[in-house]
């Protein structure tokens, strides 16, 4: 299978789903993650150029360790927005050149506006390109109009999972330590969560992986909410 994980910014999918996502490579599939804005703003003192080419290398070290293709939505933090062709676009590019079996991302009810201007960017994008006769205004992955299958939408954990119920699990128990590798490379946020927030980032996203699995008789879990709506139910069990 072919999947796609669609997150805000760099670091959003090592925290809600890399383990399901390592696990998916693992039993052969191609994974592709498209961290959608560059995660310029993810800092109080380095300035947004300077963090943007490190948050870059960040991600593509992360993707690495799991053997997962890193690419990138084309926004910067906050210019996310769900109301536009351009925006649109840019998703119908990324969807199109993946070509998924399913696609991951965030809620649409996540804490904070990138997260949910991305959720509902890819409710519409994933469903738009899918038309053969719909003309993409963006080929920065692509050469060509081809369009994509009609696929389901999983949705991720929020943060901390909060005013998340998972509707299933993946038991991530075997590729916990390879999560917190990958989430660990992002160097300039676990240190400016420690200094800023007084958080142990990797420490708070091992304890929600261990709540979940709390909830489903594993050791560590990722859950996930499929979306419900029309055309992208499935009765096949798709994550791993």
């Amino acid at each position: 299978m072919r999947i796609l994980a669609i997150g805000a910014h760099p670091d959003d999918i090592e925290i809600a789903c890399s383990g399901t996502l390592a696990k998916c490579v693992q039993r052969g599939d191609t994974v592709i993650v498209c961290h959608v804005s560059s995660g310029d703003l993810g800092h109080v003192i380095i300035p947004p150029e300077e963090l943007k080419v490190m948050r870059a290398n960040e991600a593509k070290k992360a993707g690495s360790l799991a053997g997962i293709e890193v690419i990138w939505g084309g926004f910067n933090d906050l210019d996310i927005y769900d109301n536009n062709k351009e925006a649109r676009d840019k998703m119908v590019d990324v969807i199109r050149y993946a070509n998924p079996d399913l696609i991951i991302t965030h809620d649409p009810d996540d804490y904070m506006p990138d997260h949910t201007a991305v959720s509902k960017l890819v409710f519409d994008a994933s469903f738009t390109a899918t038309l053969p006769n719909y003309k993409c205004s963006v080929h920065k992955y692509t050469t060509d109009d081809t369009p994509a299958k009609l696929v389901p939408i999983y949705y991720m954990d929020t943060l901390a999972g909060v005013n998340f119920n998972p509707t299933m699990f993946v038991d991530v128990s075997e590729t916990i330590d390879l999560k917190i590798q990958m989430l660990s490379c992002h160097e300039s946020q676990i240190v400016w969560m420690r200094d800023h927030d007084h958080i142990d980032f990797c420490d708070m996203v091992k304890t929600c992986s261990r709540y979940r699995g709390y909830q489903c008789g594993a050791e560590y879990a990722e859950g996930f909410k499929q979306c419900q709506v029309y055309l992208k139910g499935t009765t096949k069990r798709l994550l791993p």
